[in-house]
């Protein structure tokens, strides 16, 4: 699923924007073409000066700096050409366009220049905002958390994204560790909204619920409660707009004993890595994802219950991982890279994870990536 919060000045909106772009950007080299194809040809007794002048001008609307000396430097290199093809030195309209080009050239690239820096430091202080807001929705999990170590990490899929459609959080509890991570469907600020809502009930659920399911029943009250509201603001036909909000969700939980106690909500399984040989948890009863609850057959009782003994390492991830493809269309064998890792702490062993997907997909992730990862240790004294 897409991140719901973008924030980049970068042209990445879609394919047509990009389309457009770049050839915005070629314009001024088009047009340089254009002139020498007039001035060597039979036809170069048209006026081509304005033509020239105008390339540096149009490159700093839309390339920066070095694309805008770049248009100059191409404008008076062909109008050197141009006139000594044409033997047109020491006519006062030959440096009359010289000169022109020269100072809209100048100006250009200072203008360009300063429009860079501008917008440089805006997007600077827009990622200072995206960061304290990072911070406060998907905070990085404790590095230890009773007899769990743990870590936590987040990639976004846009250049200059902070926040993605990915939650996830780890929390010590009087009933052990309890750990969540999910998916929010859509993208925008209202998908920012649900992903806070869900965080918010599992941060206070967490903490006074005796049962794992009864915390999954308080994410998914609020998340219901916040796509209405999302939808009765931005869809008149608000039941239409409800049908399509909804989130998949992990629930777990670590207690004392050598366990790990689940409650999936239609999201992609953990990985149990034991003895290096991965092993994927899959849930004893399949069930719906957040808000989609017309699917479900009955409510669950209770958690499904997995061994967890101290040297386990316990992966949870969004799809983004699972689904990402190389070049040529293949999917990130994920169970193969684990098994593959020999880092010793959870940080490491996520950062060789991180490694493995820039080089599979060549750095270009097409959707964001959550993942926290819990190595078991042997019980406190």
């Amino acid at each position: 699923m897409r991140s719901i919060l973008r924030l980049s000045y970068s042209p990445r909106a879609g394919g047509h924007g990009r389309i457009l772009f770049t050839f915005a950007q070629c314009v001024p080299f088009v047009i340089a073409l254009l002139v020498v194809a007039i001035e060597l040809t039979p036809a170069h007794f048209l006026y081509t000066g304005p033509l020239l002048t105008a390339t540096p001008a149009l490159a700093a609307v839309t390339s920066g700096p070095k694309g805008t000396m770049a248009a100059a430097c191409v404008a008076l290199a062909v109008s050197v050409t141009t006139a000594t093809y044409n033997q047109a030195w020491g006519t006062q309209q030959v440096y009359t366009n010289f000169l022109a080009i020269l100072l809209v050239s100048v100006a250009s690239v200072t203008t360009s220049s300063a429009m860079h820096t501008r917008r440089q430091i805006e997007l600077n202080q827009v990622r200072r905002i995206a960061v304290a807001a990072q911070e406060v929705l998907l905070r990085p999990v404790p590095p230890r958390l009773g007899s769990v170590r743990a870590a936590s990490m987040y990639l976004a899929a846009e250049v200059g994204a902070q926040i993605g459609g990915d939650l996830y959080e780890a929390v010590q509890t009087r009933y052990g560790v309890r750990m969540i991570i999910g998916d929010v469907r859509g993208k925008g600020l209202p998908a920012v909204r649900v992903a806070a809502a869900v965080l918010g009930a599992f941060r206070e659920a967490v903490h006074y619920e005796d049962e794992l399911v009864e915390v999954m029943d308080h994410c998914a009250a609020a998340m219901q409660r916040e796509c209405a509201t999302v939808s009765s603001e931005t869809d008149p036909e608000a039941e239409t707009s409800r049908t399509e909000c909804f989130v998949t969700v992990l629930v777990a939980q670590v207690p004392d004993s050598p366990v790990v106690q689940l409650v999936n909500r239609g999201h992609p399984p953990p990985l149990l890595l034991r003895q290096g040989r991965v092993e994927a948890l899959m849930p004893l009863t399949p069930l719906p994802p957040l808000g989609l609850e017309d699917f479900l057959s009955g409510p669950p009782t209770k958690p499904d219950s997995y061994p967890f003994v101290p040297g386990d390492r316990l992966l949870l991830y969004t799809d983004g991982v699972i689904e990402a493809r190389s070049p040529d269309n293949d999917f990130f064998a994920l169970p193969e890279a684990m098994q593959a890792i020999r880092a010793r702490t959870p940080p490491e062993f996520l950062e060789e994870l991180h490694q493995g997907l820039i080089r599979h997909t060549q750095a270009r992730l097409t959707d964001d990536v959550a993942m926290i990862l819990a190595d078991r240790l042997d019980a406190e004294p």
